[in-house]
């Protein structure tokens, strides 16, 4: 049998390692999904009342608050009690 030219054998060695490579990644990638996944979920409130004529249009939970855009404000809200703690008036220039 022939012996493969020295960049031949250069070339198959080359190949084995990138597939190993794009294995291992492949498998650390869906690691990381199912431990995404299944971890902690976010608490959302039952309700959010906001007051009259306001429409959210984004809402988003930090430590403790909770805050919701509507408009051109983002009203921010006491996590355990609903109550809303500040109201953020945003000034937004082209």
């Amino acid at each position: 049998m022939d012996e493969l030219p020295p960049v031949a054998v250069f070339l198959k060695r080359l190949v084995l390692a990138m597939a190993v490579v794009m294995i291992a990644g492949f498998v650390v990638l869906i690691v990381t999904l199912v431990t995404r996944l299944n971890g902690p979920s976010l608490s959302m409130p039952n309700s959010i009342t906001l007051p009259d004529g306001v429409e959210a249009t984004s809402y988003t939970v930090g430590n403790g608050w909770y805050a919701v855009v509507a408009g051109d404000e983002i009203l921010v809200f006491n996590a355990t009690t609903g109550v809303m703690t500040q109201r953020v008036q945003i000034n937004y220039q082209q």
